[in-house]
């Protein structure tokens, strides 16, 4: 309806606005082409915000998005992508904004490429394929390099020529493929199982040039990327140029920003590799002469002590202190043998002057019967009886002629 108003009879600005509003919703829905310049997903929230932008003007609209919307899109998008957006006009009256509020969201062009690869990056990297775990070492030296190239290209010609100025012996197998079209991939997926069934190719290089989005599409191929992550030999890419990283790259085992840098990647310098030898060798002479000027000077501190200066002088000392306890052991044992021996000469005379022996020599003699007993008093025996005499040498036999029991004045 037709809005009246006048000096005398303004219109508030919600009624402005909400007039605004209406003619607004009554836009029909439209199909708009951009460039996603800014992309706002939150998690917290149900709604994604996007900025999308005019790729020849500077100008450029909001877009809202419900977020189940944006997440069921087949192929992720993100931001510079160019996207067809099938919206309807929305103007939200607290603000006083005018946006769109997307239905569907179409990825086109190099965007539509983009987001393919991205959905494709995501599959493999879920599987595994890109893990930094399964990458290997390439070889220090490798004695044969398999090189994936296109026919008579300068991408050949910049691996070879400084591969073997850095190292004139190394040698190549070299692999021609299409590098660029629809039969890019399958060409190169045989020319690596070519390569990879020779036991004499230590590292492959897969290199091209650098070209558009659309022209490295090939290394980004499914099959490729499998056939690849299966391969047995160490895989170096080496595809474009720094800026460019097709999904090849993250499946190899090392990437090379340009061809030439896979040359110095995988083969050493021989010059750089001579003076590191050289400098190692000279570290080695420095630490044995070290070493060497050490253990010489402990031998000849070791020369300086008396010990082995004068070496004879410990036995000599040695040799007189065993004589010095020889002679005091023999003086020790003559002493004790002759205390000994007059020991046992005084014991001998007192058990000597105690024997019955000593007592008969001094002109005493016992007396015995026949049967050997001894006779201490007179009345033992009677006149006629034998008896003997033990004297202090020899014995004889008396008979008794007479008894008496009378006893010795002394």
């Amino acid at each position: 309806m037709a809005l009246e108003t006048s000096l005398e009879k303004p219109a508030p600005v919600r009624v402005i606005a909400n007039v605004m509003s209406g003619y607004i919703q009554r836009l029909g829905p439209i199909w708009v082409e951009g460039q996603i310049a800014q992309l706002s997903r939150k998690s917290a929230s149900a709604t994604v915000f996007l900025t999308l932008r005019d790729p020849v003007a500077e100008v450029s609209v909001q877009v809202t998005c419900a977020r189940a919307t944006f997440d069921s899109l087949p192929t992720p998008v993100t931001e510079g992508a160019r996207v067809v957006v099938f919206a309807r006009f929305q103007y939200y009256v607290p603000r006083g904004t005018l946006s769109l509020n997307a239905k569907e969201i179409r990825p086109v062009g190099v965007g539509e490429l983009l987001a393919r690869i991205e959905q494709r990056r995501q599959l493999l990297a879920a599987e595994g394929l890109f893990d930094p775990g399964r990458k290997r070492a390439l070889p220090f030296l490798p004695q044969r390099i398999g090189l994936i190239v296109g026919r008579s290209s300068a991408a050949e010609r910049d691996v070879v020529d400084n591969a073997r100025r850095r190292w004139p012996g190394v040698d190549f197998r070299i692999e021609h493929a299409t590098v660029q079209g629809h039969d890019a991939a399958r060409q190169v997926i045989e020319a690596l199982a070519v390569l990879d069934g020779d036991p004499s190719v230590d590292v492959i290089v897969v290199a091209r040039g650098g070209g558009a989005l659309e022209d490295l599409l090939a290394f980004s191929d499914e099959g490729l990327l499998r056939a690849a992550a299966s391969c047995r030999t160490p895989l170096v890419s080496a595809i474009g140029h720094e800026s460019d990283q097709p999904l090849l790259d993250l499946v190899a085992d090392l990437r090379a920003s340009t061809p030439t840098d896979a040359a110095k990647r995988v083969i050493p310098d021989v010059r750089e590799e001579s003076l590191r030898i050289t400098r190692l060798r000279e570290r080695a002479q420095r630490v044995v002469r070290a070493l060497i000027e050490r253990e010489l000077h402990g031998l000849a501190t070791a020369r300086s002590r008396p010990v082995l200066a004068a070496p004879h002088r410990h036995f000599d000392q040695l040799s007189a202190s065993i004589d010095d306890l020889r002679d005091r052991g023999r003086r020790c044992l003559d002493h004790r043998l002759s205390r000994a021996s007059d020991e046992i000469g005084h014991r001998l005379a007192r058990v000597q002057s105690l024997s019955p022996l000593a007592t008969l020599q001094r002109g005493y003699a016992v007396l015995q019967t026949p049967a050997g007993r001894v006779i201490t008093e007179a009345d033992a025996v009677s006149p006629g009886d034998v008896v003997e005499a033990r004297l202090g040498s020899g014995r004889l036999t008396a008979t008794v002629t007479t008894t008496s029991t009378a006893k010795d004045p002394t």
